[in-house]
């Protein structure tokens, strides 16, 4: 039965195993050839000795090339001076499949590549230890995710991505031929999740794609990206950012205690706070104003978000937001102020989430106030006439997680096949 590089150890010195994967890379000298194997777990380093081997074994070893995927039988051999102290004396190879040459980019990383070089080429970029890390760790926070939410009493939701109205009244939508109507690719499960609330499932979540027809050419930023959205019944906005912390918290530890190889393969030194720490619209202000010129009801701006991230350092909540620049659905704290926030590290926002209107009266009288009309919400405010409780929620950005989690600077390195104005393949 095949087994993983990681599994060959010193310790199983003398037995015979089998294996498969890529070359690596290859060097003859003379009589003896070396071949690295590469698998999803790491290398291992194959030695023929053409006296040990035979003559057509080393023949059929000398012949392989970088790419080629080969199946290998061979005894385990402890070596002090081999790579992790051990090294394969081959007695079988088979040769599944030879890799067209020249590659079109280097898996070996040797020959350095371009961002758009390495995503015209994914199949193969992908191949690189270090690229599979940021999968790894990524696959690793979203299992701790889910843990978090099912250790919580949450339950695990699908929400339609076709939809015919708009989540926040923006123009940054994708249109679609929907048969004989007109439909959109959604922003965000916000409205459904929110509906969700008055049925009785009490705290949802979802992590799936939203679709945003922003034109940008931004690091981190993308049209399609994966969003972990949550919404609790009975609850405010602080109880959302308590879950929100909890979550992050978890992740972090979860990703250092179980993928401490990748964070070194990766050069990545985890942030863990023991808690997030909570200021306010106002006390952001006062840090920022003395730097970049801002009045208050301003969104931030990147030059804003630069000089936050730099004295707060790490991650932290922003609170009570002006409402006039929150979505329509922002229960009020009072005629200015919202119960929103959002989370950051840094300059980075991560999250963004609010305690919602629950009353049909005053969600009627928001979303006019935004210059919406409440007729193109019929369907989400039918569910508010008939018993919704309080409720708040948030959506956290998987792939800007990823960022942290993995010390990327651009977004499209932490997703598998990006989607941005400029690319659609593969």
């Amino acid at each position: 039965m095949r087994i993983y590089t990681s599994e060959i150890t010193p310790d199983k010195d003398g037995e015979i195993v089998e294996l498969a994967g890529w070359v690596h890379s290859v060097r003859a000298l003379g009589k003896l050839v070396f071949v690295i194997l590469r698998d999803r777990e790491g290398t291992i380093q194959i030695v023929a000795p053409k006296q040990k081997v035979g003559e057509e074994l080393f023949k059929k070893i000398k012949s392989l090339g970088q790419e080629d995927v080969i199946k290998v039988k061979g005894k385990v051999v402890a070596n002090e001076k081999a790579p992790g102290g051990v090294e394969i004396l081959p007695l079988e190879v088979e040769i599944l499949n030879r890799a067209v040459r020249p590659l079109p980019l280097d898996p070996a990383e040797k020959v350095p590549a371009e961002l758009d070089t390495r995503l015209d080429n994914r199949f193969l970029d992908l191949r690189k230890p270090k690229v599979q890390a940021i999968f790894k760790i990524r696959s690793e926070m979203l299992k701790s995710v889910r843990d978090t939410f099912y250790k919580e009493g949450f339950i695990e939701v699908n929400t339609p991505k076709l939809v015919a109205s708009c989540t926040e009244g923006g123009t940054e939508l994708f249109p679609i031929s929907y048969f004989e109507k007109e439909a959109f690719l959604g922003q965000s499960p916000q409205l459904y999740k929110q509906m969700l609330m008055a049925s009785g499932l009490d705290r949802v979540f979802e992590i799936a794609p939203i679709f945003r027809a922003e034109e940008h050419n931004t690091r981190r930023h993308l049209n399609e990206a994966i969003s972990i959205d949550i919404e609790m019944a009975f609850a405010d906005d602080k109880d959302a950012m308590d879950m929100l912390e909890k979550v992050v918290l978890n992740a972090l530890n979860d990703v250092y205690e179980n993928r401490e190889k990748e964070l070194n393969i990766l050069g990545v030194k985890l942030d863990i706070p023991e808690k997030i720490d909570r200021i306010t619209y106002d006390e952001a202000l006062e840090i920022i104003k003395n730097k970049v010129p801002i009045e208050w009801g301003d969104d931030l701006s990147r030059e804003a978000e630069k000089v936050l991230g730099e004295e707060m350092g790490s991650y932290y909540f922003i609170t009570d937001w002006p409402l006039e620049i929150r979505p329509f659905y922002t229960m009020p704290k009072d005629e200015k102020i919202g119960k929103a926030f959002d989370l950051m590290y840094k300059d980075l926002e991560l999250s963004s989430g609010a305690q919602r209107i629950h009353l049909y009266d005053l969600l009627v009288e928001s979303i006019k106030k935004k210059g919406l009309s409440p007729e193109g919400f019929t369907f989400y405010l039918e569910a508010f006439k008939y018993g919704m409780p309080p409720h708040a929620g948030w959506g956290l950005g998987a792939d800007r997680f990823t960022m942290v989690l993995t010390g990327r600077e651009n977004i499209r390195e932490c997703v598998l096949f990006p989607r941005d104005r400029q690319r659609l393949t593969p």
